[in-house]
C-alpha cells in the first residue's frame, strides 16, 4: 500500500455546529482544533484508523469556482518526499492556491485539476 485517503476536508462557516452534526451521525469524536476555528473529528480510536477523518475547515463563504470538499492524503510505506515524486511521477502536478511555502502538506492537482493535499505520514510505515 502507498497512501490512505487520510481526512476529507470540508469548507464550512461554523465548524463547531457541524462538528457536532457529524461527530453525533458518525459516532466520531473531537481530535484536534486549529487557531483558525478549524476542527478535525474521527473515530473514537483517533488517528490512522480504518477509516478517514472529517476536517471541517473554517470559512467565512464558499470560494468561487472551488469544491468544498478534497482529499487529503497520508503515505503509508514512505516518507513524505518519496511519495510526493511517486504522486508526480503518476501525473499529479503542483497546485497553487495561495501557500506560503511554510505548509507540511503539497497541494497537487490530479490529472484533471482536481486538488488534493499530500500530508506527512500519521501511521506507522508497514
Amino acid at each position: 500500500m502507498a497512501c490512505r485517503i487520510g481526512e476529507l476536508v470540508l469548507g464550512c462557516r461554523d465548524p463547531e455546529a457541524l462538528a457536532r452534526f457529524w461527530c453525533e451521525v458518525l459516532d466520531f469524536v473531537v481530535l484536534g482544533r486549529e487557531d483558525d476555528g478549524s476542527i478535525e473529528i474521527g473515530a473514537r480510536e483517533g488517528f490512522g484508523g480504518p477509516q478517514p477523518t472529517l476536517f471541517l475547515s473554517r470559512r467565512d463563504a464558499p470560494e468561487p469556482g472551488k469544491s468544498r470538499l478534497h482529499i487529503d492524503v497520508n503515505p503509508t510505506d514512505r516518507d513524505q518526499d518519496a511519495e510526493l515524486e511517486r504522486l508526480l511521477s503518476l501525473g499529479a502536478r503542483p497546485a497553487d492556491i495561495g501557500q506560503t511555502g511554510e505548509e507540511q502538506w503539497h497541494v497537487l492537482a490530479d490529472p484533471e485539476g482536481n486538488e488534493f493535499c499530500l500530508l506527512k505520514a500519521r501511521i506507522p510505515a508497514l
